[in-house]
């Protein structure tokens, strides 16, 4: 079991293997300590920072996972050029109060190659971003489950920008009894309203500039809420009609759990590419008004 290579006394072990791992918790599962995991790509953002606090904040033992997990990647996506940079999340980890960084290889996670056991995730994982992306939520979940098997947090933490991701790591949670309680972190944004993300780091400074449209649309849209359905859609279309270098994918207003039609308490997400580059993002709307408009 190495050191991590940052300087004080609060530097996170870092734990590469399945037996490495067992070690770095032993202590605090003979304790019965609540152990919170927060499961990450690494390329560690302040997003991914709000995590770790919130962990720290609530957990006895806090464990990062920085694993690059091919298995959700799909052909011609961006697996080899997705951002690496462990010393910098490692800083991070140790800045936040990370008690354990699990990094290990592909091998160590996927020993004999490609599983032959997946998690199916549903219908859920067909729509939306699993329309776009076949097979990446049957990546993402196994990924998941796997991790939520090595470490048995009391706790895992996932950020609500990737919305669907967090809807449906719950439901598997529940669904297989994995005694995990699944905790959303609110999106962390730049200010100028941008969700940051790993990917993020892909845009040039106008890129970024147009990315802003995202944010500002879903804004519109949560402030039409009173309007009902079609207001909330009418205002965010509208704005990001007029946005410059952004193809939206998606743009839906659905319930909270992401089934349809949407209820009082809804969600409205959107994707959309701007360059190479491919983003996400969603806010929660309450809907007021009586509304007689179609559905996306």
């Amino acid at each position: 079991m190495s050191a991590a290579p940052v300087t004080g006394a609060a530097a996170p072990v870092v734990a590469r293997t399945r037996a490495e791992l067992d070690a770095a918790l032993r202590r605090s599962r003979a304790a019965g300590t609540a152990v919170g995991l927060v499961p990450t790509m690494g390329a560690l953002h302040p997003g991914h920072a709000a995590l770790v606090r919130q962990a720290r904040a609530e957990a006895g033992a806090v464990v990062v996972s920085v694993f690059v997990n091919p298995l959700q990647f799909g052909p011609g996506e961006d697996l080899d050029r997705y951002p690496r940079t462990f010393e910098a999340d490692l800083e991070i980890c140790r800045v936040e109060g990370a008690d354990v960084v699990f990094a290990p290889p592909v091998q160590e996670v996927y020993p004999g190659g490609d599983p032959l056991v997946t998690v199916d995730p549903g219908q859920l994982g067909t729509e939306l971003e699993g329309a776009s992306r076949p097979g990446h939520f049957r990546g993402v979940l196994t990924v998941v489950a796997k991790l939520l098997g090595l470490v048995r947090p009391d706790l895992a933490y996932f950020g609500e920008k990737d919305y669907q991701q967090l809807v449906l790591v719950r439901r598997m949670a529940a669904d297989l009894c994995t005694g995990t309680e699944v905790v959303g972190v609110e999106t962390v944004r730049e200010h100028t309203g941008l969700a940051l993300s790993s990917r993020n780091a892909y845009l040039d400074p106008g890129q970024r500039d147009a990315a802003r449209a995202l944010s500002s649309a879903l804004r519109a849209g949560a402030e039409a809420g009173p309007g009902g359905e079609s207001a909330v859609l009418d205002a965010a279309r509208t704005v990001l009609e007029d946005a410059p270098g952004v193809e939206v994918d998606y743009l839906v207003l659905r319930s909270a759990d992401l089934s349809e039609p949407p209820g009082t308490d809804a969600r409205l997400l959107v994707a959309a590419r701007i360059g190479g580059t491919r983003l996400l993002d969603n806010l929660p709307v309450r809907l007021d008004g009586d509304d007689g408009g179609s559905r996306p």
